[in-house]
């Protein structure tokens, strides 16, 4: 793979981006990455409108009811049922429970749902000159113009401090940033 050369986050190709923010090799794996995000956003709001209608103070769940809370294959957890290691009351066909308070003890009271609706922990960055490029000196090391550097800054919130006449952003979030580790 070249330096200029990107791998498409759909198919896995290599190509050469028309633009410094391109992911995708083809407007035909664009729609794909579309439409499989859509997809999976519309299962998570299924799946959480289902955890939400089981009651929080209901001591014993089903076995989908805990694989949708924990964020588990029900497979796996018919088969820990089987094995004795989640140990469970049998209510008759198709009605296993599962003691909440021991899948919570094994997997951790927060759901996979709750998980991933945290917020995001806020970076902290040295803003000190010596920890910072300067907008020249961005796009005379990546090649590009001082404005597309500007509005990647913009697009990525990425913080700046303004020394005298020169605008300084971190040396951390740049170069992850141009080098394909955070941009997308």
């Amino acid at each position: 793979m070249k330096r200029s050369d990107k791998q498409c986050l759909n198919c896995g190709k290599e190509f050469l981006p028309k633009t410094v923010t391109s992911v995708y090799c083809s407007h035909v794996c664009s729609k794909k990455a579309y439409k499989q995000k859509m997809k999976q956003l519309k299962n998570e709001a299924e799946i959480k409108a289902l955890v939400d209608k089981i009651p929080q103070n209901r001591a014993f769940i089903s076995v989908p009811e805990a694989g949708m809370l924990f964020g588990i294959a029900k497979k796996t957890l018919y088969r820990l049922v089987e094995k004795g290691k989640i140990p469970s009351v049998n209510l008759g066909t198709r009605l296993i429970r599962i003691d909440r308070r021991v899948m919570e003890e094994m997997f951790g009271p927060a759901s996979i749902l709750q998980q991933a609706e945290s917020p995001p922990k806020k970076k902290l960055y040295s803003l000190e000159k010596e920890d910072c490029y300067s907008i020249g000196e961005i796009a005379q090391r990546f090649q590009i113009s001082e404005g597309s550097v500007y509005s990647h800054i913009r697009k990525y919130s990425i913080p700046t401090r303004q020394i005298g006449k020169h605008v300084y952003a971190p040396k951390s979030e740049i170069d992850n940033l141009y080098n394909g580790n955070d941009f997308i």
